[in-house]
């Protein structure tokens, strides 16, 4: 820029001109980044104050992605942000083509395939630039896990998925209300609830707006070792009446082809067997029990799975109608996780006016919440995985027994190899006699 001010009296104003003009050029700035790997998805996530342009290409020898960005100020520092990925390595900034625009490098220890789109800003989230690379070469690790083992997690692991979300926005309702801002809002409110739990700790599949494959959603749920996944969305219809809530159970179908898959992996009846393996030698022998140990444990899981649903059901009809009064089952790959309980929750139909509305209200939403963590904290007090505090605390709880008919207090402390008098002195009894139907504590002994 060249300004000539030959007056004196209109240096202040020429001063003031080159400040706004510089201002100007350097109009939108990066607020914020954050960086997401879900299976062969790498994501980084860029807010900014105002739509970003943009233009992109590739080099190898390295392998690098070459980002300009358009009048976009370069004050924005990456050196905090969090790279959960072995792909890529590092994100910087580099000399940009004009002194406008901003050049951002991202390293990658390997060729990833990019996609980049943008999304508008909306009263809860800024204008974003998602740059999704994908690994071509990426093999799922979906290795059962065992969760019995004693260097397992003490927490109880819940992943916790927000329906759709970046240019995938679900379902949209007749005032415009978008599923994928209902899912995550409810996701999040069951979030905070989990990990206020001691004992419990919740993953998001996103905690943004952007996109994840289905398929990537129940590997999360894999690599986090999972103890259950709940997959949160608002269903809808071609006409407004339908209404009401309901869970789904994955299908004995989807199950079955998905143990198939599963054991056509290489070396997977190995893998699945363990020692147990190297003393049989004939191979079909080896692939018939894993595919038996295997289809044990996926049926357990899916039996798992619909108990939950069945008081998750119970839950919600306390806050919402229920579309279905029982568990259904559907071919859904959010639900594929092996060996992980997994339900998808309706939290009602978006198309329907009345339940939209309810949806956009948040104490409605916050209920819905409450009703999943009820049924959750119920299913994990009852059924605690092995290895976990919860399953520690139900081990040193004091056990229960309710008096039946011709039990006597001293054939109870014989049964459970404790006195009579630490009998009578846990339960405050001031004599020998019980009652039908009379609840004891049963003292340690």
């Amino acid at each position: 820029m060249n300004l000539k001010c030959k007056h004196p009296l209109r240096i202040c104003l020429c001063l003031l001109l080159a400040l706004n003009f510089s201002t100007l050029a350097f109009a939108n700035q990066i607020q914020q980044a954050r960086f997401n790997q879900a299976g062969d998805t790498s994501r980084l996530v860029l807010e900014f104050e105002s739509e970003p342009t943009f233009t992109y290409f590739t080099l190898s020898g390295p392998n690098r992605l070459v980002l300009d960005l358009s009048g976009v100020g370069k004050r924005y520092s990456f050196d905090n942000l969090q790279l959960s990925s072995k792909a890529v390595t590092k994100v910087r900034h580099s000399t940009p083509k004009t002194k406008q625009d901003t050049r951002l490098v991202i390293e990658m220890s390997k060729q990833l395939t990019p996609t980049i789109f943008t999304l508008p800003a909306s009263p809860d989230a800024s204008y974003r630039l998602v740059i999704e690379l994908v690994d071509p070469t990426y093999i799922a690790d979906t290795t059962p896990v065992n969760t019995a083992g004693p260097d397992r997690d003490k927490d109880i692991i819940i992943v916790v998925d927000a329906g759709h979300g970046g240019v995938d926005p679900g379902s949209i309702g007749p005032a415009g209300t978008y599923e994928k801002r209902i899912t995550l809002s409810i996701a999040k409110m069951l979030e905070t609830k989990i990990n206020n739990e001691p004992g419990m700790r919740a993953i998001m599949t996103r905690d943004g707006d952007y996109y994840i494959s289905p398929n990537a959603r129940p590997r999360i749920a894999v690599q986090a070792n999972a103890d259950l996944l709940i997959s949160i969305h608002a269903d809808a219809f071609t006409t407004p009446q339908p209404r009401g809530g309901s869970v789904w159970v994955l299908s004995k179908g989807r199950a079955d082809s998905e143990l198939g898959r599963l054991l056509e992996q290489t070396e997977r009846s190995s893998e699945l067997l363990g020692p147990a393996a190297e003393v049989i030698e004939d191979r079909d022998t080896e692939r018939y029990f894993a595919e038996t140990i295997l289809n044990m444990s996926m049926d357990l899981f899916r039996a798992s799975s619909y108990e939950l649903s069945n008081k998750m059901i119970n839950e919600m009809k306390g806050v919402t109608k229920m579309h279905k009064k029982v568990p259904q089952s559907a071919s859904l790959a959010v639900l594929t996780a092996p060996e992980t309980p997994s339900i998808l929750v309706e939290v009602g139909f978006i198309s329907n006016p009345q339940e939209e509305k309810n949806l956009n209200w948040k104490e409605h939403r916050e209920r819905l919440a409450d009703a999943m963590f009820r049924s959750i904290t119920a299913f994990f007090k009852k059924t605690p995985p092995d290895g976990t505090l919860w399953a520690q605390w139900k081990q040193n709880a004091p056990q229960q027994h309710r008096v039946a008919s011709g039990e006597s207090l001293s054939l109870l402390a014989q049964r459970y190899g404790v006195t009579v008098s630490k009998l009578k002195s846990e339960n405050n009894l001031s004599s020998d006699m019980v009652k039908i139907g009379q609840l004891l504590t049963i003292p340690s002994s």
